[in-house]
């Protein structure tokens, strides 16, 4: 199973990459499998500051909804909308061209709250 060594994740399966004071924010390839095949991602928060923790979207699978929570708090800045089209991105390319939002990050030091693909990796026991 692929685990980015150079991005951050969170509990609730999300993944982070750090630019600067962006974060590019998907879901990993352990949550894509588990929800099986995407058929829509929904994120109705562009634009819009919300705290670390709150749902910014969900990702609906065949048999299933499920919320996406914001790992860091700031600024909605940008929706993947090739996802609109193309859902299934999600699963065949869930670290590339699967990504979902990027943030302005408002509160820098939540990033140590973030799990390294090490602690990710026990988490889920891989």
């Amino acid at each position: 199973m692929s685990i980015p060594a150079n991005l951050k994740y969170t509990k609730d399966h999300e993944w982070v990459s750090i630019d600067g004071d962006v974060a590019t924010v998907g879901i990993t390839h352990f949550a894509q499998k588990e929800l099986g095949d995407i058929v829509y991602v929904e994120v109705e928060t562009l634009d819009q500051t919300l705290e670390k923790d709150e749902v910014f979207g969900t990702v609906e699978a065949v048999k299933t909804v499920s919320d996406l929570f914001l790992p860091l708090s700031g600024e909605i800045i940008a929706f993947n909308e090739e996802l609109e089209s193309t859902p299934e991105a999600v699963n065949s390319d869930p670290y590339g061209a699967g990504w979902m939002i990027k943030v302005k990050i408002a509160n820098a030091s939540e990033i140590d709250s973030l799990l390294s693909d090490e602690a990710y990796k026990q988490l889920i026991g891989a």
